[in-house]
């Protein structure tokens, strides 16, 4: 049975430190919730990289191609070395444009993209990192009415992304690993008890 959620799409961004942390709430996530969820993930953009195969203990992760339909219920992560943004028409686009906080892909280029077209119906979870990207696209998402999240600093490995997310954007809730996995949890639960 598929779950509805309040959320279309739940990006996640992340950096260094970020991947116990993906692994952790991919494992815990009700893979019956109705939604889309998009992985940024800042990656050495010339090394060989099987982080799709890694992550994809309980469902297939997709990187998607330039134009592919964003379907619902999928996992993608964003390819190396492009930036991923999603297209009014409902379809991916990958970007060669400059790195931006010297990364590509950017988190705020995805969540920036995800606030222009789902709006309210966005979650955007911001997990450790030693860059500050992420936080504008954070606030942009939370400006268009959608939530944001991020990783309580104090459990982050590096807590430089965080930071930056909450100084900006006060709006955002600081949460544990325990914390994000049970949000997520009560998201299937409410959608259930709605039907």
């Amino acid at each position: 049975m598929q779950i509805a959620s309040p959320y279309d799409m739940i990006a996640i961004g992340g950096s260094a430190g970020s991947l116990p942390v993906l692994a952790e709430l991919l494992e815990q996530l009700p893979v019956s919730i109705d939604c889309t969820m998009m992985i940024i993930v800042h990656r050495l953009k010339n090394v060989p990289s099987d982080l799709d195969r890694l992550l994809s203990s309980k469902a297939p992760i997709i990187e998607p191609e330039d134009k592919q339909p964003v379907l619902s219920r999928r996992i993608y992560l964003a390819p190396q070395n492009y930036h991923l943004l999603i297209e009014d028409e409902g379809t991916f686009a990958l970007d060669y444009a400059e790195p931006l906080h010297y990364s590509r892909p950017s988190i705020d280029v995805s969540f920036a993209s995800v606030a222009e077209v789902y709006g309210p119906r966005a979650l955007a979870i911001l997990l450790s990192g030693a860059s500050k990207d992420g936080a504008a696209g954070m606030q942009r998402i939370i400006a268009a009415g959608g939530t944001g999240i991020v990783q309580d600093p104090a459990s982050a490995l590096f807590d430089t992304m965080p930071l930056a997310a909450l100084e900006l954007c006060p709006e955002a809730q600081a949460m544990s690993i325990t914390d994000m996995v049970h949000f997520l949890t009560e998201l299937k639960m409410s959608a259930e008890h709605d039907q």
